[in-house]
């Protein structure tokens, strides 16, 4: 059953936006029936395809992501019926892949009935090198386009190509099982797994591109897949503490656009808007986190804590400055990075001034991996026009603004480059 016919742009709209949104359930559920990834994201593909080319004509079904699906998977059943290699495993499926369910897997007190989650660690095998792991995961489960996954890692665009192509042909090579690994193999792969969990919220929570400062769906998968990979692994404080930061992260949500979508700055924000619900949760994974943790804390319990400090303040003046500022201080010597660095001078600035932080920030200004990010400027912008150089912050926010491939960023940049003017 289709709704009324739509017209043909309308219908175009509806693929694309209904393909973003589902493409990385459909290339793990077509991964499942093919067992690679890059054959999966072809008939992904050829489902879209599919989809332009009847929706105009037809209608939109009336559960559009699950006709892309079926789409995807009897495509996915003939190309395995055409495949010799694939007689065995016809065999012992022993009946119509395209009108009956996949079959069960043997059930398994640690397994999580979950494709997407299996996707991940596929996608992360240590057979890949880290960079191409995350863009791999990226590319597939978060739908980022190659632009998009460049621009978080700080790289050239023909790199993350490159790594992606690569990636999936040595998935496809070395016959990579489409699983959640147990034991040591599981270890070895959860570090790459929570960064790219990271990553995927972070593109939600603030897009590099196009005309939405938030990609609510994006934050949504990556907070779904660390609430059950801390469910699978209750045991790992840096599980708990990527769950814990990302539920405080997703609690600010309404509160950070305003009524035209436009960006709503941290210390600007109505925090009666915070989600509480989401806050409370939170502070439960932090609490698991800290309790499973033996030694030092690593990055995520860190940054989980550097949330919890403004989840626990009720206004921005109230906030713990200089608790994050110690807090970002370990983070730094637990995992050192330009962008570390970068928050840490912002929370210094917060907890002793303007002045001590453009020192920090002054050090960054020729990191190669800063080069064309946007915040560097900005921040720098903002520490200028707080010490009453405004010529100054003018020219950083401008800057700041020709960086930013997102509309509403760069339009609240140059609204901060025009009071410095005024």
């Amino acid at each position: 059953m289709t709704t009324s016919q739509p017209s043909r742009t309308d219908a175009r709209t509806s693929v694309e936006t209904v393909f973003r949104l589902e493409s990385p359930r459909i290339i793990a559920g077509v991964t499942r029936v093919v067992r690679d990834v890059g054959i999966a994201e072809e008939l992904a593909q050829d489902a879209l395809v599919a989809a332009l080319e009847q929706w105009p004509r037809d209608g939109v079904p009336d559960n559009p992501g699950a006709w892309l699906m079926a789409i995807a998977r009897r495509k996915a059943v003939d190309l395995v019926r055409r495949r010799e290699n694939y007689a065995r495993k016809l065999a012992e499926i022993g009946r119509d892949l395209s009108e009956t369910a996949p079959p069960e897997e043997p059930s398994d007190p640690e397994d999580i009935d979950d494709d997407l989650l299996r996707l991940v660690f596929t996608t992360c095998h240590p057979v890949l090198s880290a960079e191409a792991r995350t863009a791999l995961t990226l590319r597939l489960l978060g739908g980022l386009t190659t632009p998009e996954i460049a621009r978080a890692f700080l790289v050239p665009e023909a790199t993350v190509a490159q790594r992606i192509v690569r990636a999936k042909r040595t998935l496809a090579t070395k016959n990579i099982a489409f699983e959640v690994p147990y034991g040591p193999d599981r270890e070895a792969r959860l570090g790459s797994v929570l960064d790219v969990i990271y990553l995927i919220f972070n593109e939600g929570y603030a897009a590099t591109a196009g005309d939405d400062w938030l990609r609510p769906s994006l934050c949504e998968d990556a907070l779904r897949l660390a609430r059950l990979l801390s469910a699978l692994m209750p045991k790992e404080p840096e599980v708990h503490g990527l769950a814990a930061l990302l539920e405080f992260q997703a609690s600010r949500t309404a509160a950070r656009t305003g009524p035209r979508g436009e960006p709503v700055l941290l210390k600007d924000q109505n925090r009666s808007r915070w989600n509480r619900m989401l806050v409370a949760r939170g502070i439960k994974a932090l609490s698991r986190a800290e309790a499973t943790t033996v030694g030092a804390p690593g990055p995520y319990v860190l940054q989980a804590g550097i949330a919890a400090c403004h989840a626990h303040a009720y206004s921005y003046e109230e906030t713990d400055w200089r608790a994050i500022a110690t807090l970002y201080a370990l983070l730094a010597a637990r995992a050192p990075s330009p962008v570390v660095e970068l928050n840490r001078a912002v929370a210094v600035s917060m907890a002793d001034g303007p002045a001590p932080a453009l020192e920090i920030v002054d050090t960054l200004t020729d990191e190669p991996a800063l080069h064309d990010y946007h915040l560097l400027p900005s921040v720098r912008g903002d520490l200028l026009a707080r010490l009453g150089r405004t010529t100054e912050a003018r020219a950083e926010f401008e800057r700041a603004a020709a960086l930013t491939r997102n509309e509403r960023e760069r339009e609240l940049l140059l609204e901060r480059a025009r009071e410095c003017g005024s």
